[in-house]
């Protein structure tokens, strides 16, 4: 019968969890897939693919399933969803009428709700689809407030409700809202600590960490804990301590025993994104879990921190480009440089070899400190600006097209992924013939030879097309790790210590006064 290629989709959120937890069964996802079988049985329809998405919030549309389904819908793969109610498919006002109401109208397909008895081919309960969509949303609207309710009293009372623990810490096997200390990571804060304390700067522990190869906090949890965790903020492909990680660390107040929560919150129920919340709104409970760090060696590393980041200005003697600057010829340290009469303040660079050991061993290499704070100053602000000039690199304008195409390969890829699938769907169904002698031998080996060389020609597509997608993903993974290095400095008026140690791994100044800038993050198309 025409039209009757059925599918069935499942849902289980974790809205669901009280429904399963006291009974009701049909809630599940078995029982969900029984009765939705037994339906499909019951009116003549064929299910050619059942789709399902476990722990799946109904109020988004990027449910791994859903988009696979949605997705075959487009290639006209079947006629008909089913699905228990209209709630399992969406929960979402937006998203019923964007589909029920208009997607799958257009694509031929025809929704069912088995219990509710929504149906798209019947016009006539089009109201009450809509009435129901509303219903369903509203009741997300009031469990999110319910939700967020009670997590705030949890966080309140010192529960840890987050799913990852800050590195260092692991959660209590009896109480999974409290935080115990893990041995080998909190050894590595603690050496954080030690060597901010005696001198070291954040990009310099970061890089003394990375040379010992202990692994970044995002690789140990996955690779040594076992967690499937993924750090939005980093690359997949860094593998090396950051600035930023070790700045995080070193001013996280759980080292010292202090709970701090609710710092961001999704905008809305029905939006994922995250945003910083106001201090005031933190909720923040002391002496909840063992501390790592004393008190009072966290409150040095604070004073230090603003030490050593305080304005260019108000220092006695500039040291924001300290253990930094070197001479291009000899490629030793620069010494610095005092004014002779008046104050005797620091005023500049010069050589340490030509000024200790004389003019036959190195020239009288020097720099003012006004013009090497403004030629560094320049350097950043021009290295920054590069990102917003689309004209400025011709490969530039490569990784933004990669960017916007995307989700391009990921098309590919899946599209290649289906015809191997149908192909290899058709080789079987050629056996099938076979074996019911509706083919004859010699037609069932020259389908099947015809088949196995058309998936063999797909696999060597797919391979090509995922060469393809890794080698631009390197590509890109070099660009954001420059662009991320200085988006933040466009506009920059004033350097501080820390921006420098950040951006900057060395500087040498030549005979003539002009300098060389070494940056921490080349940009990989400037050459």
């Amino acid at each position: 019968m025409k039209g009757n290629r059925a599918v069935l989709y499942l849902r289980l959120s974790k809205e669901d969890a009280d429904k399963v937890s006291k009974g009701d069964d049909s809630a599940s996802i078995k029982n969900q897939r029984l009765l939705l079988t037994d339906y499909a049985l019951a009116h003549d329809y064929k299910i050619v693919r059942v789709y399902s998405d476990d722990d799946e919030s109904g109020l988004y549309d990027d449910r791994p399933d859903f988009e696979k389904m949605m997705l075959d819908a487009k290639l006209k793969e079947f006629d008909v969803i089913i699905a228990k109610t209209q709630s399992r498919f969406s929960r979402n006002m937006e998203h019923i009428e964007r589909y029920l109401h208009h997607d799958l109208p257009n694509l031929g397909i025809r929704f069912i709700g088995v219990v509710d008895g929504v149906d798209t081919y019947n016009e006539e309960n089009k109201k009450s689809r809509q009435i129901n969509g509303l219903v369903n949303e509203w009741y997300c609207e009031d469990l999110s407030k319910n939700i967020r309710s009670s997590f705030k009293a949890k966080m309140k009372n010192g529960q840890f409700l987050g799913s990852s623990c800050p590195y260092g810490y692991k959660k209590d096997p009896k109480n999974h809202n409290h935080l115990v200390i893990d041995g080998y990571a909190a050894d590595v804060v603690r050496r954080i600590y030690n060597l901010y304390l005696a001198g070291y700067g954040k990009a310099k522990i970061g890089a003394v960490l990375s040379a010992e190869g202990i692994l970044i906090p995002t690789l140990y949890k996955r690779e040594i804990l076992g967690e499937n965790y993924h750090n939005s903020k980093a690359l997949d492909t860094t593998r090396t301590w950051s600035y930023q990680t070790i700045h995080t660390i070193l001013n996280n107040e759980t080292y010292i025993g202090h709970l701090i929560q609710n710092k961001v919150n999704t905008l809305s129920y029905k939006d994922k994104k995250k945003v910083a919340l106001p201090k005031e709104k933190w909720v923040v409970v002391r002496n909840t879990h063992e501390a790592i760090i004393d008190p009072e060696v966290f409150e040095m590393v604070q004073k230090m921190q603003k030490t050593r980041t305080r304005s260019v200005g108000s220092l006695k003697e500039n040291g924001i480009f300290s253990g930094m600057v070197f001479c291009a010829d000899c490629k030793h340290a620069m010494s610095r440089k005092y004014a002779r009469r008046g104050s005797r303040g620091f005023i500049g660079y010069i050589c340490k070899t030509y000024k200790t050991q004389g003019k036959q061993f190195c020239s009288s290499h020097s720099i003012n400190i006004e013009d090497l704070e403004e030629a560094v100053l320049m350097s950043i602000k021009s290295e920054a600006r590069k990102i917003l000039q689309k004209e400025d690199i011709d490969e530039l304008k490569k990784i933004q097209a990669y960017n916007e195409s995307r989700n391009h390969y990921e098309m590919q890829v899946e599209n290649i992924k289906q015809r191997i699938e149908k192909a290899e769907k058709y080789k079987r169904k050629t056996y099938q013939n076979f074996m019911e002698d509706l083919i004859t031998k010699q037609e069932y080996i020259a389908y099947v030879s015809q088949y196995e060389e058309e998936i063999k020609g797909l696999q060597e597509q797919l391979c090509i097309v995922n060469e393809k997608s890794d080698l631009q993903q390197e590509i890109n993974a070099q660009y954001d790790e420059w662009v991320e290095a200085f988006r933040d400095y466009i506009n920059v008026t004033k350097l501080t210590r820390d921006m420098v140690l950040e951006l900057i791994s060395r500087i040498e100044i030549r005979n003539d006064g002009s300098i060389t800038i070494y940056y921490n993050f080349q940009n990989p198309y400037m050459n």
